[in-house]
């Protein structure tokens, strides 16, 4: 997917920062900071060994316990932001610091910034002006809280953020990372473990874009316990045109064989029952192990539904390459393996797709109707952009035509939006917004047909359903079928037994037996079965 911005970050921020004048309210801050937790149900549960002995959490330093500090975050962004952020606060957990999902009671605020696309920007940027302004309130208290950026935008715009940002204590790079409880600790003045290189060395403290992985299995999670994230690979080697993701996130480079199901050994022991495999292109996994190694994704695979206690896993962020036919028949045959791919495409025809330095649309076509035809119930997921430079009426009805006649089961849409220093930003032809909006808004209400009545062809269907939470705005739980991920694809409303019906009643976790009695949209109802 594209990034934007229009304008350098440095006087992207600065008009933020003038727009939001002399402060963000503390209290809207929270609201909208705790939603990436809040959406995703219960608060977060550490799955790693409590913090080391060191006195009770709210009694501060005292002569015979060292003394400790609450620190909260504010994780934007991807589900890769999402694991950065988990593995960050078990470091800071394990190093005796305790975690606070209460902004205005820690000592230190990290916000763990998304560079995606412009409002993802504009979110992140919001989010640490608004931290910045309840710095400020604390410090009328005599209270010295200090914010930490990390994230993508942290380690692509570092100088601009801290230059722009005098109120920012620390701007931390992904190889940083490491040293963020012993960075925190210096600042409050808590005692941590001495790392490496970890002295006060200025604001900004970014280093390369392709650091080497570190262990993930220890982490204080985000999500729900039952559900989990399990990165394989990181970095990308594709030069999509509209794409800045190659600069700040590194070279593609596969994690190891053995810490990635030690990982999954580890998140399964503390609840996890699916584990949704990311990456920037995640079947690309192994490719450049070949030579020391020799597997690949469906090896990979075969391992990962031997773990005691997983039932479902699921690829999300496949590139249109690299399905091998053991691939194929992996995702087929395994039966915890989801017949679901996410496979972001961005266009279908020939001159979009050659601008984008994507492959052309045949081999795009014949992959996905080999997919269809290979492996039984499949759910495909995709993403495209609308008004791409250069992209004509002709082109944009050509892609609505493919998507009308294919029927992806799921399918986003974004307006095309200049990322600074890539190959597009800079292109002539560039579409209108206005253009580039509505034909984005002709694709969803497109899809929204194809959706419902897909939701439609599922009624009287029984099928298993994780429940992921109580949701109070619905006052219903909701849950999901093994064909929609977590947070971005429809989910399942599941009614409560009945009174003497003697079915157990609906916990956050449990995987039930439902039928499928209606649609609310997209969305399904279910009532239980067991």
């Amino acid at each position: 997917m594209s990034c934007c911005m229009s304008a350098s970050v440095g006087s992207h921020i600065s008009l933020l920062a003038s727009a939001a004048g002399n402060r963000i309210q503390s209290q809207k801050f929270s609201a909208a900071a705790n939603k990436s937790i809040s959406r995703r149900g219960p608060a977060p549960r550490a799955s790693i060994a409590p913090p080391p002995a060191g006195g009770d959490a709210t009694d501060g330093a005292t002569a015979t316990a060292p003394k400790r500090a609450k620190v909260s975050m504010v994780s934007l962004g991807c589900p890769k932001n999402t694991v950065d952020g988990e593995v960050m606060l078990g470091d800071l957990f394990a190093e005796g610091f305790d975690i606070t999902d209460d902004h205005d009671d820690s000592d230190a605020i990290i916000i763990n910034t998304c560079g995606f696309v412009e409002d993802a920007k504009n979110e992140s940027v919001n989010a640490i002006l608004a931290a910045a302004a309840m710095k400020a309130d604390s410090a009328t208290s005599g209270k010295q809280k200090k914010v930490i950026v990390t994230g993508c935008l942290a380690q692509r715009y570092a100088e601009d953020l801290a230059a722009e940002m005098p109120e920012v204590d620390v701007v931390m790079g992904f190889e940083e990372y490491k040293n963020l409880p012993a960075s925190i600790g210096s600042m409050l003045g808590v005692a941590t473990r001495p790392h490496e290189g970890a002295g006060s060395r200025g604001r900004v403290r970014v280093g390369t874009s392709s650091p080497p992985f570190r262990p993930e299995a220890l982490r204080k999670r985000l999500t729900p316990n039952h559900y989990a994230y399990l990165r394989v690979a990181e970095g990308c080697d594709h030069k999509c045109t509209f794409c800045a993701i190659p600069g700040f996130r590194g070279k593609f480079r596969s994690k190891q064989w053995a810490p990635i199901v030690e990982e999954a050994k580890a998140l399964a022991d503390t609840g996890a029952r699916e584990l949704c495999l990311i990456a920037e292109d995640t079947n690309q996994w192994g490719m450049d192990l070949k030579a020391s190694d020799g597997r690949g994704l469906a090896e990979l695979l075969e391992a990962l539904a031997d773990v005691d206690g997983i039932e479902w896993i699921r690829i999300l962020y496949a590139y249109p390459s690299y399905f091998s036919e053991p691939l194929i028949d992996a995702i087929a045959d395994i039966p915890q393996v989801a017949k679901y791919i996410d496979i972001p495409l961005q266009h279908i025809t020939n001159l979009s797709l050659l601008r984008m330095n994507r492959p052309p649309r045949q081999h795009t076509e014949d992959l996905l109707y080999k997919l269809r035809d290979r492996i039984p119930g499949l759910a495909l997921r995709t993403t495209f952009i609308s008004g791409f430079p250069g992209e004509t009426q002709a082109e944009h009805e050509d892609l609505m035509k493919f998507c009308k006649e294919f029927k992806f089961e799921r399918l986003g849409a974004f307006a095309y939006s200049e990322e600074d220093g890539t190959p597009a930003a800079g292109y002539p032809d560039q579409v209108e917004m206005a253009v580039r909006e509505l034909r984005r808004d002709q694709l969803i209400s497109q899809q929204q047909d194809i959706s419902e009545d897909f939701a439609l062809s599922r009624v009287g269907s029984e099928l298993d359903v994780v429940i992921d939470s109580f949701n109070p705005d619905f006052d219903a739980w909701v849950g999901r079928t093994i064909l929609e991920a977590p947070d971005i694809d429809p989910i399942v409303f599941i009614s409560e037994p009945a009174a003497g019906s003697g079915l157990p009643a609906l916990a956050t976790g449990q995987m039930r037996r439902c039928r499928v009695s209606g649609t609310s949209t997209f969305d399904l109802e279910a009532d239980p079965l067991n």
